[in-house]
């Protein structure tokens, strides 16, 4: 599988996958094992909420193969209770922690809040020389405001990603176009969809395939830009991540893994 381009979804804990995705009657203890048998890399939710237990993320690094990458939430203690500011020690705790995964750590997002605008740039500005420069960031703005000459160079200054979401914080055709700007030399993508409201994920229950081919389209010419094309789907972009992510292997030229597969490779747990 060509690892410059790592397609991922946005969690794998989810008991509705079981059936149409994970075979039927897998534990929820195999499920990382099992996804990690149909993509090479994950968007890790819980991290936003906390960071993790280094015993935690040690377990994650044991259930998948060599060459498979977690991304990581930095926690919202940081982005969303400190906004950025006085929060050195919980920076510094967080990277150690993402650390025990070593070569299988991924970029880490910065997901910033809807009420985090551009008025903030000082926060931004004193928070990103405390980010480890050996590592991926990728910072995710959720207001248009922040899409400018200024905060661009600023991110590149620091080879931070710009995190790309096709999602309703700010217009596709902006972020398709800012695709062509990398500020690192990893792409960063989510594909997050409008209705939150879905709450069966066992399913596609919207039709994306019109927004999805604008992406293949344009991820190649982002791939030029850059070393490696990281890229995670939520299950509210149309109601079932996995086909999505699988949609995108086919349409790139990846091997998409029959989900009726891993149900033989489950016989090797």
């Amino acid at each position: 599988m060509n690892r410059s381009l790592r397609f991922g979804c946005q969690g794998w804990n989810y008991a509705a996958w079981v059936g149409p995705f994970y075979p039927p009657r897998t534990r929820a203890a195999d499920f990382l094992a099992v996804y990690a048998r149909a993509f090479n890399t994950v968007e890790v939710d819980s991290t936003f909420y906390a960071t993790p237990a280094v015993q935690t993320v040690r377990s994650w690094a044991t259930r998948v193969p060599e060459g498979f990458q977690f991304a990581l939430k930095l926690p919202q203690e940081i982005t969303h209770e400190h906004r950025l500011r006085r929060c050195e020690s919980q920076v510094e705790r967080f990277f150690d922690v993402a650390r025990e995964l070593g070569p299988k750590l991924g970029p880490v997002l910065v997901q910033l809040g809807p009420d985090f605008g551009p008025v903030e740039l000082p926060a931004l500005t004193g928070f990103l020389p405390l980010l480890p420069n050996d590592l991926r960031i990728a910072v995710e703005f959720r207001q248009r405001g922040w899409i400018n000459d200024g905060v661009i160079a600023l991110l590149g200054e620091h080879r931070v990603a710009l995190a790309l979401a096709d999602a309703r914080f700010i217009p596709r055709s902006v972020v398709l176009k800012l695709a062509e700007r990398p500020t690192a030399d990893f792409a960063y993508l989510r594909w997050m969809g409008p209705d939150r409201q879905i709450v069966d994920y066992s399913r596609v229950q919207h039709d994306r395939t019109k927004e999805l081919d604008q992406w293949r389209a344009a991820i190649p010419v982002i791939a030029k830009r850059v070393k490696t094309v990281f890229g995670y789907v939520n299950n509210h972009f149309s109601g079932h991540a996995p086909e999505n992510v699988r949609w995108l292997q086919r349409q790139l030229g990846q091997v998409a893994v029959d989900p009726a597969q891993l149900g033989d490779q489950l016989q090797l747990f």
